[in-house]
């Protein structure tokens, strides 16, 4: 039988540290027990002797003794819950219980991590308020779907995808492919939420930022349009509009880096000097765009889905038709006809041509050097495109704005191309 006078330093670490997590989680719930009859029975006491409980269990090293004490935390927790007066219980004090006994246990075998487990309950514990709130007043029923949809892409669809190289795709691994596809979905998500944390005002230029991770082109259409209708904003939009050309730069490092970090170090001094150079001129162009006077310019992408599933779609097959295309194109003709390739797809979507690029390199078919030059190629076929949608819904200043912003970041990532090679 081990004797608690032969416990070792990191054993009486972990009892201490059981002991503060008891407490921080006791503190939280003692503020919210209650008085008279609505009075939970679990404090800052009990949440202290659970944890240190726990800890002593692990300590101890008695077979079984663990998880006894386990079954009597639970037990009691069980009677309290069942005698208890008030008239909306809930099961959160019995549950947080159990767990803190968990995180005693855990204390003593993984200190670092039961500190972390612990004060991540606390923190959920104290949230409770704003948890509900944006459960049942900020969350929209079609954002909750889109929640679900993106959880099960990624939990279950992902996996199911094969992770190996196929013949039909050119000896790609399809999985990191189908990875982007989620990843876009994600950015998705969080530029919806960022701009409704934002609001219509202040959120304008995040917007268009936010929206580039999705599809700059999209984001310069609806802007452009905007444009037409409100041209005292010209220039705010103009400038918002410029700002989504700054997130294919970061877009294009995520998606090397999904497949390949060698891929992403690549392209990191041409995309680093793109993104700044774009930055640089957006920055401009916003400073010299007049104030905002409309009070309530509403959404300026006219967003209403968290992800859109269409677009997902789109771009899967996009992503996948154009990696099997580059990937022949290459087999067939060489550098040459790759990069003739990566150019004409470039001209729908840049995002795609990125991730067949950087799955070739991954997959050791493709050489740093024409990576680098196939994902210039393919931005710049893009910024084409970009620059003649800006003109066609905004106008010709609309379209020089834009434009001026496109040539900017290009201009800085050949240029530290032509250093580099």
């Amino acid at each position: 039988m081990t004797s608690l006078s032969r416990v070792d330093p990191s054993g009486v670490v972990g009892l201490l540290l059981a002991l503060g997590i008891g407490l921080l989680i006791g503190l939280e719930r003692e503020r919210r027990k209650g008085e008279g009859s609505d009075r939970r029975a679990a404090g800052i006491r009990s949440f202290a002797l659970v944890a240190v409980s726990g800890a002593m269990a692990q300590l101890l090293s008695e077979p079984g003794l663990v998880a006894v004490g386990g079954v009597l935390v639970v037990s009691l927790a069980a009677i309290s819950h069942f005698k208890s007066r008030s008239n909306d219980p809930g099961l959160t004090t019995e549950l947080a219980l159990f767990f803190t006994y968990l995180v005693g246990v855990l204390a003593v075998i993984e200190p670092l991590l039961g500190a972390a487990c612990g004060a991540a309950l606390a923190l959920l514990l104290h949230a409770r308020t704003r948890l509900h709130r944006f459960a049942t007043q900020v969350l929209t029923e079609q954002e909750l779907h889109d929640g679900l949809l993106l959880c099960a892409a990624a939990l279950i669809v992902l996996p199911l995808i094969p992770n190996r190289p196929l013949a039909w795709l050119g000896e790609i691994n399809p999985r990191p492919l189908a990875a982007i596809v989620v990843l876009i979905l994600t950015l998705q998500a969080v530029s919806h939420i960022a701009v409704r944390w934002l609001g219509p005002r202040v959120g304008l230029v995040a917007a268009g930022f936010l929206a580039g991770f999705a599809s700059s082109t999209a984001a310069i259409a609806s802007l452009g349009s905007q444009v037409r209708k409100q041209p005292e904003r010209a220039g705010l939009l103009a400038a918002a509009a410029a700002w989504s050309t700054a997130a294919t730069w970061v877009l294009a490092m995520l998606m090397a880096g999904a497949l390949s970090i060698d891929a992403a170090l690549a392209l990191a001094p041409m995309a680093g000097a793109g993104l700044g150079c774009t930055l640089a001129a957006c920055a401009g162009l916003l400073a010299w765009a007049p104030p905002d006077t409309v009070k309530d310019p509403g959404s300026p992408l006219g967003q209403r889905e968290a992800i859109r599933i269409r677009d997902a779609i789109a771009l899967a097959s996009m992503l996948f038709v154009i990696t099997l295309a580059v990937s022949e194109a290459q087999r067939r003709f060489g550098q040459t006809g790759l990069m003739l390739s990566v150019a004409l797809t470039g001209l729908a979507d840049a995002h795609s041509s990125v991730a067949s690029l950087a799955a070739l390199f991954a997959g050791g078919r493709l050489p740093r050097a024409d990576l680098t030059l196939g994902v210039l190629l393919a931005i710049t076929a893009n910024s084409g495109t970009r620059v003649v949608v800006a003109l066609a819904t905004g106008g010709w200043a609309n379209g020089l704005r834009v434009g001026a912003a496109l040539a900017s970041g290009l201009t800085g990532a050949w240029t530290v191309w032509a250093w580099l090679t």
